[in-house]
């Protein structure tokens, strides 16, 4: 992925007060996956980029840090 992703889905999480365990359960992943994925130990696949744009409602670009919002 890039290293703009994990700074941009924490800051996302983050602005919108909603725990990492409450957006782990949302997004049907365990919390340490997302923290991983926050963290950049771990990189997503396709399929959660979507998910989880779609949860935030931003674009895939904006969470690859390819467009300003």
């Amino acid at each position: 992925m890039n290293e703009d992703f994990p700074r941009i889905i924490t800051l996302q999480r983050k602005e919108r007060k909603i725990s990492q365990k409450k957006a782990a359960t949302d997004l049907g992943i365990s919390q340490a996956l997302l923290s991983h994925y926050e963290k950049g130990i771990r990189e997503c696949g396709l399929d959660f980029l979507v998910r989880i744009a779609d949860y935030y409602n931003v674009s895939c670009d904006y969470l690859l840090g390819r467009t300003p919002e």
